[in-house]
């Protein structure tokens, strides 16, 4: 995902984040512990139960790999967001 943005990453970096497994790996373990609920209580109860499932696949995950590389990555996307000042002159422009 991030890694197809153009951004100069670390390769390591690069690999783990571009792909999808670690949120594919979450979804599956929240759809299997929320298909153990038989009774469905309205919005509130299924947010506790997707919260539970989240916190049981939190348990399985690992150390993202190039970790130590995430302020290289912090910094190419700082640069890609304008500064505040040059926002606020379009805007008084406009």
């Amino acid at each position: 995902m991030l890694a197809r943005r153009g951004l100069h990453m670390p390769p390591r970096l690069r690999e783990t984040l571009g792909s999808t497994n670690v949120i594919e790996s979450a979804f599956s373990i929240v759809g299997r512990v929320c298909s153990n609920v038989k009774r469905w209580h309205g919005g509130d109860q299924r947010e506790r139960w997707v919260g539970s499932g989240l916190l049981v696949a939190e348990k399985q995950f690992r150390r993202i790999q190039g970790y130590k590389q995430i302020p290289i990555l912090l910094r190419e996307l700082e640069a890609l967001v304008p500064s505040k000042s040059g926002v606020v002159k379009r805007r008084k422009a406009s």
